[in-house]
């Protein structure tokens, strides 16, 4: 017989973990984000609280939904699943877990008083009939399958692929892959100048410090050097036969040399050694150049679906396709011209200030 389904609101710290990850572990639709390490790594650089909605059936765990509360200074307060990262959501058994996991998160959001309850979840994947319509989402997630080792996956590629990635070697790039903690260090130089020069606000050093600090040997920095200078640097998740890449970089003026070309390719060709099948590319805009960058190497787009709901007036909004709107997205571009000039110095002391109450 069927136990009943018993729900459970608890701080993600004090959760049993062994419990959580294994679940997590075994669901077919857990990303890299799922993972405790995650919520760990959020608590502990930006000292937001992290919460589980759980559900049980008598002993055995059949869903979860991970969420960060985010109180800013000002303005609205939320909880996300998750922030800092495209999608993390519920996992559940069926759609009725699934159902009492969103139910308990609204109770949780009124009971705190925050304002918004957004869940960010993946989709389908979208027929590029679906793309030329319009009808798809205007951000997408991009996904791979990767063969069972790296020189099936480099014959894999057009030719002018394999050239340009042949081009960066031959320019005297050097790559590596490594999973010491020192190699956080050579990436957040080259990922913070680049964000400087994007316009927009860093992380902070102990973000990314944190997550190797929960992650441990499962996140893994990709390196190009000239010389002996980092010119690239990429971070890459890696749990069970799934991996994703939130941040990668280049510095610009480097860019003719091809570093982003060897940069993604050592990550791609080691997590395809290491027994991945899948490999998720992040967030993209269709059509726009890291749309078509990511499509070189294989990658497909698959659908983003980030949902809110507006907990004082009850009423849920419009489901989004990862899509900003309002007042900051048309003064967006002012902002970063803004931000661009500013000493790097500068930018990366007030960037992490405001970059953990942005939860994209």
């Amino acid at each position: 017989m069927m136990g009943e389904l018993q729900a459970r609101v608890s701080r993600a710290s004090v959760y049993p973990v062994e419990e959580y990850d294994a679940y997590v572990a075994n669901h077919p639709l857990a990303t890299p984000y799922h993972y405790s390490c995650w919520l760990t790594a959020v608590e502990r650089a930006y000292r937001h609280t992290g919460w589980l909605v759980t559900v049980h059936r008598g002993s055995n765990l059949c869903g979860v939904l991970p969420l960060i509360e985010i109180k800013p200074p000002v303005g609205v307060s939320t909880l996300v699943s998750l922030p800092f990262c495209d999608l993390a959501g519920a996992l559940a058994d069926d759609c009725d877990v699934r159902n009492l996991l969103l139910t308990e998160a609204h109770t949780l959001a009124g009971t705190n008083k925050v304002r918004e309850l957004e869940i960010r979840e993946g989709g389908g994947a979208l027929e590029e009939l679906d793309l030329a319509s319009g009808s798809g989402s205007p951000k997408v997630r991009m996904l791979s399958s990767l063969p069972n080792d790296a020189n099936a996956l480099f014959q894999s590629f057009k030719p002018k692929l394999r050239s340009q990635i042949r081009k960066a070697e031959k320019n005297g790039l050097i790559s590596e892959v490594r999973k010491d903690s020192a190699a956080v260090e050579y990436f957040y130089d080259v990922f913070a100048w680049n964000m400087r020069r994007l316009g927009s606000p860093v992380h902070s050093r102990d973000w990314f410090r944190e997550l190797k600090r929960a992650y441990g040997d499962q996140m893994l920095v990709g390196l190009v050097f000239l010389n002996d200078q980092p010119v690239g640097a990429g971070i890459v998740l890696m749990t069970g036969n799934k991996a994703c890449i939130p941040w990668a970089s280049t510095l610009e003026k480097y860019n003719r040399l091809a570093p982003n070309m060897l940069l993604y390719w050592a990550l791609l060709s080691y997590v395809c050694e290491h027994g991945c099948t899948t490999f998720d590319y992040g967030r993209s805009t269709l059509g726009e150049g890291t749309y078509r960058f990511k499509k070189q190497w294989g990658a497909k787009p698959y659908e983003l679906v980030w949902t809110r709901w507006l907990i004082e007036e009850s009423v849920k909004s419009e489901s989004e396709r990862a899509e900003q709107r309002g007042p900051v997205s048309r003064l967006r571009p002012v902002l970063e011209g803004i931000w661009r000039r500013l000493p790097l110095a500068v930018a990366n002391w007030i960037g992490p200030k405001l970059r953990r109450y942005i939860t994209l």
